[in-house]
């Protein structure tokens, strides 16, 4: 069954219809503007630790919030698109809030991954993630690319 891009409603039902095929899940989640070969990478190491990876995409709106009203740069749809053209992508699931805790709380996921920036005690999905017998996983950066910098460095000609 192929459920790139979806409503959560879609994919929680789908994970009922067939748990084997989506657990042990990995969810991360982020704004993935502009693609760029850090997050390839990152979430190609996310994928490896189960057998699904679920992508909170942060809505337009979302993005807003986070990174000012100059982003995004690329639509949530488009985003979305090709988060999921990605082959170690199994779903992508866009999301209003500012953070990823309601869809933590829905999905229950097995492994919660974040980049190698962030620290378990500051995350605020940890105490859902935990409360649901998940595990946090934070993947060291290979890459230094950023979407904030590469639009800066393309701004600035």
């Amino acid at each position: 069954m192929d459920i790139p891009v979806t409503s959560l409603a879609h994919l929680q039902a789908a994970i009922q219809r067939d748990p084997e095929r989506w657990r042990p899940m990995v969810l991360t989640n982020g704004c993935f503007d502009i693609l760029h070969a850090g997050h390839v990478d990152y979430l190609g190491k996310a994928r490896a630790i189960g057998r699904s990876l679920v992508v909170g995409l942060n809505s337009d709106r979302s993005v807003r919030h986070l990174k000012g009203p100059q982003r995004p740069i690329n639509t949530e749809m488009a985003r979305a698109t090709v988060l999921a053209a990605l082959r170690v992508v199994d779903a992508v699931v866009v999301f209003e809030e500012q953070t990823a805790t309601a869809l933590v709380e829905a999905l229950q996921p097995d492994f919660y991954v974040k980049g190698g920036d962030y620290i378990v005690d500051t995350l605020p999905e940890a105490p859902a993630v935990q409360a649901s017998g998940g595990r946090i996983v934070l993947v060291p950066f290979t890459w230094n690319l950023s979407t904030t910098a590469l639009i800066a460095r393309a701004q600035s000609g």
